[in-house]
């Protein structure tokens, strides 16, 4: 039997999408008083970089604000709820918290999602 390229897509398609019944989204405000800009954003660079390398880790990607530099936006897909409880209890990240929690306007404000099926 002959597949047309569109069923070829569409079963590749398929595929990926059952590969990720298991990912978790997760995206997390960070807010920084405004006079923590400066000492704030490189944490938060260097979190990303460090955060690229967590086992488990499929994207992690850090948003800021155009209008508003000291908003920030953590967009990150795991492969897994357990590669995420993983990333929080990792040595950098307990870390980068703490430094930042006398920098925040606001506490973090991290949201979990999974794929509607």
């Amino acid at each position: 039997m002959r597949l047309s390229l569109t069923a070829l897509l569409f079963l590749a398609a398929s595929t990926v999408l059952c590969a990720q019944d298991s990912r978790l989204y997760v995206v997390t405000h960070v807010d920084l008083t405004p006079n923590y800009i400066a000492d704030g954003t490189p944490l938060l660079k260097n979190f990303a970089i460090d955060s690229r390398k967590d086992k488990g880790v499929v994207r992690f990607e850090m948003l800021v604000d155009v209008s508003r530099k000291n908003h920030f936006t953590i967009v990150s897909v795991w492969e897994n709820q357990a590669a995420f409880d993983a990333h929080l209890e990792a040595v950098h990240t307990k870390q980068v918290r703490e430094k930042l929690q006398p920098m925040l306007g606001s506490p973090f404000d991290e949201r979990l999602s999974v794929v509607l099926q």
